[in-house]
This record gives structure tokens, C-alpha cells and sequence, in this order.
């Protein structure tokens, strides 16, 4: 007699998240790899990232809105590259293995279309004390080990992922959120780097530095200590007045001479909210700097509601940034 064995969900039969098996494992991508300063493709050829962040997936579900055709709206920009922000509290309400399932929509889709994806851990904060900017943050060095330990797991050899941004936004908030030495930053990062090269070498780690992904200076004097890294900047209107160039070379454009640099978010208001004001003088001269530099770049955020907003509605209606970071991208990927 043949003995049935019964499908259990008991947290103690709970199978591991599977290796994904989609488009992007039967029709592959270049692969992206870290040379110098530059990304290049198998040919060696160099390439440059500019694209867009869209919101949580978890929104756009319950908007109605995720669908191959949202991602197409996007390639209609010309984007080459699209973040996709993972906030833990998404996690939390909707579990790790359902949410992947919808991270893997994304990768099916961005494959079709000819886009890279980078998947960042969208928390603020100070990560080495757990002290969070809001509720929607919080998570636990343990947890990002395993949320990086499943993704590297999950998505090891699919060039479709190109990027995994470790940690969004860091911040001690002006000692309101504890204290953190780059020492200690830096130890958390190569920590992660570790376990995710532990299952996939050839996906490239984001790192980004304090003053919420800002500031890099002190990458200069103790860099991360693995291979194949890029950095992260933020570089919102608000970090410095004008001319702001002298700024950015200072605070992350140094770097880009050496070392890949990626601006995982910039955008702008015209008012509002003081840090992302611009008076006319931001939009073009940071798209220049980023030109002269060769920093590869994300607009945030492709979303009707969150801010600063790229389009006004999910009939893709662009905002006045949305139509100028929209007409640079498709200007420069004509050249």
C-alpha cells in the first residue's frame, strides 16, 4: 500500500523559496560586470544606466496598475535601467514568497523589454543600532541578511538583476537615530556582499553612503574591501546651494574617475518641500555633471502619488520633471 503524502503548510514544512525560473533564465541578458570605473557588457563595451524608480510593487498591485503594460510605459522613455524599492513593512504584510512571486513579474517583463533591474532594500536609518526615520523602515540586520540571502538565492544567474542595492538610505539623523562609524558601515556592507556572492558573484552590490546615500568621502580613505562593488549617491536639490558642482565633486564625483557610481534617486519640485527645490539651477547642471562624469542614474519615483511625482496619473501623463528627465533619456539613448 502506497502511502499519500499530505500537503502541509505548518511553519516547520515551510520549503525554501525556489530559484527562479522565468523569461529571464531562457532569454538572457548581457551580463553587466564591474571594469574600473565603468560597467561594460560582454564585449567590453561601456554602459551607462539612466532610468527610473517606480514605487513598491505592493502599491502598484493594489492600485491595479501592475502589468507588462506599466513597464512598457516605462520603456516608451527610453530607460535602460528600473529600481525597484522593496520596503520591509511590504514584506511583513504580504510575506517574503509572495512578494517575490510579483518581483518575478517584474523580471519576466523588464527581460522582454530590454531593461536591467536594480532591487533595493528601502529602508532609512541607521541599520547598525536598528533606529528607524519611520515605522515603514524597520527591520533588523538579521532580517536583511535573509531578505539578501533569499534574493541572491533566487535570482543567481539571471542578468536581468543586474544590481543589488543594499541599503537604501543611511542616516544617524543628526544623532537621532544612535551613532554609526564608517568602520562600522562598512563591516555591515562587506558582511552583506559575503552572503550574497556566497550563492551569485556576478551580480553587483550597491553601497551607499550617510547623509541618507548622499555623502562618499569616506570611500576614500577605507573603501569596500570586495570586488566588483559600485556606489550609491542621492543627490537631491537640497544637499547644497548653488553652483553645486564643487559639492558634487566633493562629495561623490571624486569617485566616479575610480569606481562605478550609480544616483539611485534625484528628482525635483518647483515647491514644496524645501530639499527638493529647484530654482532653475539643479536639473540641467546635475544632468551635465552626471554627462562629464559618466554616473549612471534613476529618477525617482515613476508614481502618481508618491513625491516628487514623474507622472500624474496611470495614464502616464508626465510632470514637468517627468517630461524633462523623459526627454534627456531619450535624447541621449539616440546618440
Amino acid at each position: 500500500m502506497h502511502r499519500v503524502i499530505e500537503e502541509r503548510s505548518d511553519w516547520w514544512n515551510e520549503e525554501w523559496l525556489s530559484p527562479y525560473d522565468g523569461i529571464g533564465k531562457q532569454k538572457k541578458l548581457p551580463q553587466i560586470s564591474v571594469k574600473g570605473n565603468q560597467f561594460i557588457d560582454p564585449s567590453g563595451e561601456t554602459v551607462i544606466f539612466r532610468g527610473l524608480s517606480i514605487s513598491d510593487p505592493d502599491k502598484i498591485v493594489k492600485d491595479g496598475h501592475w502589468s507588462k503594460a506599466h513597464f512598457e510605459a516605462i520603456k516608451s522613455w527610453g530607460v535602460n535601467l528600473v529600481r525597484i524599492p522593496v520596503h520591509p513593512v511590504s514584506i511583513h504584510q504580504r510575506g517574503i514568497k509572495p512578494y517575490v512571486a510579483i518581483l518575478d513579474q517584474a523580471v519576466d517583463w523588464c527581460t522582454e523589454l530590454g531593461m536591467y533591474l536594480i532591487i533595493d532594500w528601502h529602508s532609512i536609518g541607521n541599520l547598525q543600532m536598528e533606529m528607524f526615520q519611520h515605522e515603514m523602515y524597520q527591520t533588523t540586520k538579521s532580517e536583511t541578511f535573509e531578505f539578501w540571502k533569499r534574493i541572491a538565492r533566487h535570482y543567481r544567474g539571471v542578468p536581468t538583476v543586474a544590481f543589488y542595492e543594499l541599503y537604501n538610505e543611511p542616516t544617524v539623523f543628526n544623532g537621532t537615530l544612535g551613532a554609526c562609524s564608517w568602520a562600522e558601515w562598512k563591516a555591515l556592507m562587506e558582511q552583506m556582499i559575503d552572503i550574497v556572492y556566497a550563492y551569485d558573484t556576478k551580480v553587483i552590490p550597491l553601497v551607499a553612503g550617510f547623509d541618507w546615500a548622499y555623502d562618499l568621502r569616506e570611500v576614500e580613505f577605507a573603501p569596500i574591501a570586495r570586488p566588483g562593488v559600485a556606489y550609491v549617491t542621492h543627490p537631491y536639490p537640497g544637499k547644497c546651494e548653488p553652483p553645486r558642482e564643487p559639492h558634487w565633486e566633493a562629495h561623490f564625483g571624486f569617485l566616479a574617475d575610480r569606481i562605478p557610481i550609480v544616483a539611485t534617486e534625484l528628482g525635483y519640485y518647483f515647491e514644496g518641500e524645501e530639499h527638493l527645490i529647484d530654482d532653475g539651477t539643479y536639473r540641467e547642471a546635475i544632468m551635465e555633471f552626471f554627462d562629464q562624469k559618466g554616473i549612471s542614474w534613476c529618477a525617482w519615483v515613476f508614481d502618481p502619488n508618491w513625491h516628487p511625482q514623474m507622472i500624474r496619473n496611470y495614464e502616464y501623463e508626465p510632470t514637468h520633471q517627468g517630461a524633462f528627465f523623459r526627454e534627456h533619456i531619450l535624447a541621449r539613448s539616440k546618440q
